[in-house]
């Protein structure tokens, strides 16, 4: 079982993410009875041609609980569209198999064997304990599906002493009981790959495996293990209770559904990459702090940005008479030198496009409609099934 790459990007975004809390909407009474389709949150962007392409944003939480936000001008837009990209393949086998190898140390060696003895007698017990609860953190219709405890952990968490240490503090943080109880409907991203493919859609990917997995391989030895360990230390607070986690995966999916634009976490004061700097830290281990937010933000975000704008680019001039609908995580749209950003230098228009405004139909065929609403789905996305014949690219 693979914990997809995407549950690991947002991993470092409920890390210790910056967010302005003061700046946000209060979302707390948001119900989708009193929300009208313009009221609705969007991340929709239109690449202003003929016939014209899509940006839209996602964010790796079920789509369940999201799905019947989403403006149906954004579906439409999704429908219509000919060709429809992501970051990653991950029905693709080779993809699945990349993403597990990049994250195992070298050949014959073990975390026991590199990490500090402290540090990894932590790391050990913290994981004891959370094989421990995943029984009782798991809900019933978890269980009613065919979920067992001992299948899940093993999905997460299976081979951890061969991991690298990044990705056992990515890993460790996606450990908790609120995420753990999301686990087996598809994820947002991944369910729309399945539409496509569904809907017989030209899909595709704009990076490689190997382009999003050496940055955070690139982490220095000294920088990683402040990282785990101050991973460790927030975990460990949270058990005994003496702390609360500033920021959960359910406050990420209400203000992704009724947030806006302007407070959204992923705004310009905000972070997608860990954010480790505390006004209680040493000096020094400040600067260790501030120097792995530089590195993170500089290598998953702008450099990251700037690369998938350009393959972009590339698409759209290729392919002129198609219609496009790229879907990536919408922190790649909001904030500073995004992938947007990237299109408007080369000379494209792309607009934001509220919920309620009409999308063009543009010139493509049509295909199969999309549910409006959320159905019902058993569908896992612990481990995405390759579809028959695929190939690497």
């Amino acid at each position: 079982m693979l914990f997809t790459w995407g549950a690991l990007i947002q991993a470092l975004l409920m890390l210790l993410v910056k967010a302005s809390q003061r700046s946000f909407r209060d979302v707390s009474n948001c119900e989708l009875n009193q929300k009208q389709q313009s009221d609705l949150n969007s991340f929709l962007w239109t690449i202003k041609r003929d016939p014209p392409s899509y940006f839209f944003g996602t964010i790796h939480v079920p789509y369940t609980r999201v799905w019947d936000f989403i403006p149906d001008n954004s579906k439409k837009a999704f429908q219509e569209s000919s060709i429809v990209y992501f970051e990653l393949d991950l029905t693709d086998p080779y993809t699945i198999s990349a993403l597990t190898s990049c994250q195992l140390l070298p050949q014959g060696e073990n975390l026991q064997d590199v990490l500090p003895r402290d540090i990894y007698r932590r790391l050990k017990r913290h994981l004891d304990y959370v094989k421990l609860m995943m029984p009782s953190w798991m809900t019933p219709d978890q269980r009613g599906k065919g979920l067992y405890a001992d299948y899940l952990f093993n999905a997460i968490a299976g081979n951890w002493e061969r991991k690298r240490p990044v990705w056992v503090m990515l890993m460790v943080n996606s450990l908790t009981e609120a995420d753990i109880k999301t686990r087996g409907v598809p994820v947002l991203d991944l369910y729309l790959a399945q539409e496509a493919e569904r809907m017989r859609k030209r899909t595709g990917a704009v990076e490689k495996v190997e382009e999003q997995c050496h940055p955070l391989n690139g982490l220095n030895f000294s920088q990683v293990i402040f990282a785990l360990n101050q991973t460790l230390l927030q975990q460990e607070s949270l058990r005994e209770g003496s702390v609360q986690v500033p920021y959960t995966t359910e406050d990420l999916i209400k203000h992704y559904n009724c947030g806006d634009l302007n407070s959204i976490i992923f705004n310009h004061e905000t972070s997608q990459v860990p954010n480790f700097n505390n006004i209680t830290l040493p000096p020094n281990e400040q600067i260790t702090a501030q120097e792995i937010d530089s590195y993170f933000r500089q290598e998953l975000i702008y450099k990251r940005n700037e690369r998938m704008g350009k393959r972009v680019k590339a698409l759209l001039e290729e392919n002129p008479d198609k219609t496009f609908f790229f879907a990536f995580g919408a922190g790649h749209f909001l904030g500073n030198n995004t992938v947007i950003d990237v299109l408007r230098s080369q000379g494209y228009e792309v607009e934001h496009t509220p919920a309620g405004q009409p999308v063009s139909s543009g010139r493509s065929p049509k295909s199969p409609t999309i549910p409006l609403h959320a159905p019902y789905s058993t569908g896992q996305e612990l481990e995405p099934s390759p579809p028959p014949g695929a190939l690497p690219p």
